[in-house]
């Protein structure tokens, strides 16, 4: 429990940049917005139509007993529109970070600067960040197929649900916003997953709190800059790469 608070915390730590950076930060908060109103759209969309789509997909409890046709056809519209809302955070995540791509850079080469004193040289550019975000939409809608079979549970399927795919999508997206920051440092995906799974309680800290913010409304805007600043020092305690320049610092005195 400890390494996941800690994990979360980097979250916090994250905001901190606005002190640091503040036009490189709020400059941040407009890939998000703009992605994020077509997201809201789509959302709103499903959740008017759902109600006929969840009746198209159960015709065979239309004789049943009234409580229980209506028992799971709300089951069944809970665990379609949580599993909607797991995609669109996932896939908010991977577009905005894509269109978004010389803002997030920014900000991250300024959290390097601030926390370490230097940018690594490797580049990420943008089609490197436009195949992560793809793998990262396929990964997020199979997570959020997980979570709605599990979702369909009786009695306790929505809140099991909900769990499950939060977890999942947290550690999607803590593999995907970390990707930055190791992969500047020539680390390939392989290595870069071995060292999440290597810290696998602090990267869902990280992630499920990141994932968390996302669910409230206009969260995702807000804590998108602070997100990429975050996963940027999640990235430098998990290489121990701040006691190296703070032991540097001390011995240059």
């Amino acid at each position: 429990m400890r390494e996941f608070l800690a994990g979360a915390g980097m979250l916090g730590r994250g905001l901190g940049q606005w002190r640091r950076t503040p036009g490189a930060m709020a400059l941040g908060l407009i890939p998000g917005a703009v992605v994020g109103l077509v997201a809201v759209g789509a959302l709103v969309a499903w959740g008017i139509t759902l109600s006929n789509v969840v009746d198209d997909w159960t015709p065979f409890a239309d004789s049943w007993a009234p409580f229980w046709s209506d028992a799971l056809r709300v089951a069944v519209g809970v665990a379609s529109f949580g599993a909607a809302l797991l995609i669109v955070a996932v896939t908010f995540t991977a577009v905005t970070l894509t269109v978004g791509e010389p803002v997030y850079d920014r900000i991250w080469r300024a959290t390097e600067k601030s926390a370490t004193g230097q940018v690594p040289d490797t580049e990420y550019g943008f089609w490197r960040a436009a195949g992560d975000s793809v793998r990262l939409v396929v990964r997020g809608i199979l997570a959020a197929l997980v979570a709605w079979l599990v979702g369909l549970v009786p009695l306790v399927g929505g809140v099991l649900g909900a769990t499950v795919g939060i977890v999942l999508t947290g550690w999607l997206l803590a593999d995907e916003l970390t990707s930055r920051a190791l992969s500047a440092r020539g680390l390939d995906r392989r290595a870069r997953r071995s060292l999440l799974r290597r810290n696998r309680a602090r990267a869902l800290g990280f992630g499920v709190a990141t994932q968390l913010c996302f669910l409230v409304p206009l969260g995702a805007v807000a804590i998108m800059p602070a997100a990429v600043a975050g996963s940027t020092l999640w990235a430098h305690a998990a290489l121990g790469e701040r006691a190296a320049v703070r032991e540097a610092a001390d011995g240059a005195r």
